[in-house]
């Protein structure tokens, strides 16, 4: 079997990456406890904390949110009609898809009224303590402020796949397309028709271009970042792959992360060869 991180050191960037299964870490290179900022993957982090916060009672998906009309489910869907950085509201909600970190600051705003407690100490309790990621912080933006290591990045990637955290229901809710048919632009990547998303997760479905691999199912979901970090979960072949850089997002991921996808899918997916051909 081909090593399908062996193109990683021929990046033009240091970068950190791990494969990952059901139990952890199947293989990975680069620094896995080295922290750097996660930027708009921190998006995950917060969902699953408002998701946690919707299971505990504590908040409801349908609860008014944002600009008239919205909910707390349309922000996390980037559904809302915001403007990606502004309250202005751009349309009315679900007619398009619009990211919007805005959303995202205001589902912190939201959680912590919900909750009563500050939304770091609330995605501190409900995320990182009970996922072991002891060396990942956050501070400012609930849509970009997470900074931690591979290995932590690598922890919630197993999560995604085997989730002890939220039920399967709300997980596989939150992982299937929410508002469907709308169109929109995946920043970095162009106008998508349709721009498919979940409850902060994104889903590949048919997007071209994408960030993740041409062989990943539709179903795949995650997020990338503007630092250069990404994580991605394709539940179909069982197998999650994380990565964090010392650089950017740039010209240079959209060379190296589809083919690094392809090759962690072949080697990893459910139905890879394991006799070494």
């Amino acid at each position: 079997m081909a090593d399908p991180l062996a193109g990683v050191a021929g990046w033009p960037v240091t970068a950190a990456v791990a494969v990952v299964g059901p139990g952890g870490t199947l293989q990975a290179v680069g620094d896995l406890e080295r922290p750097r900022p996660w930027a708009s993957v921190t998006k995950l982090l917060t969902a699953m904390s408002v998701l946690v916060a919707v299971e505990e009672g504590s908040l409801g998906l349908d609860d008014p949110a944002g600009p008239p009309g919205s909910s707390v489910a349309h922000l996390l869907a980037h559904a809302s009609g915001l403007g990606p950085g502004s309250p202005r509201a751009i349309t009315p909600p679900a007619t398009r898809r619009i990211y919007s970190n805005y959303g995202f600051e205001i589902l912190g705003q939201v959680l912590e009224t919900a909750t009563g407690m500050p939304f770091a100490d609330y995605l501190r309790e409900a995320t990182l303590e009970p996922l072991g990621m002891a060396s990942t912080s956050f501070a400012g933006s609930p849509a970009s402020g997470a900074h931690g290591p591979l290995g932590d990045l690598a922890r919630l990637g197993a999560e995604l796949l085997s989730p002890t955290l939220l039920s399967p229901a709300t997980m596989s809710l939150a992982t299937s397309v929410a508002f469907p048919h709308l169109d929109g632009v995946l920043p970095g990547y162009g106008p998508q028709r349709p721009n498919d998303w979940g409850l902060g997760f994104e889903i590949r479905s048919g997007k071209d271009p994408h960030w993740t691999g041409r062989t990943c199912s539709a179903g795949t979901f995650g997020h990338f970042g503007r630092s250069g970090s990404f994580l991605w979960v394709d539940p179909v072949a069982g197998v999650a792959c994380v990565e964090l850089a010392d650089q950017p997002w740039g010209p240079w991921a959209l060379d190296a992360w589809p083919p690094l996808a392809d090759a962690v899918i072949s080697a990893f997916g459910r139905g890879a060869s394991t006799d070494g051909s």
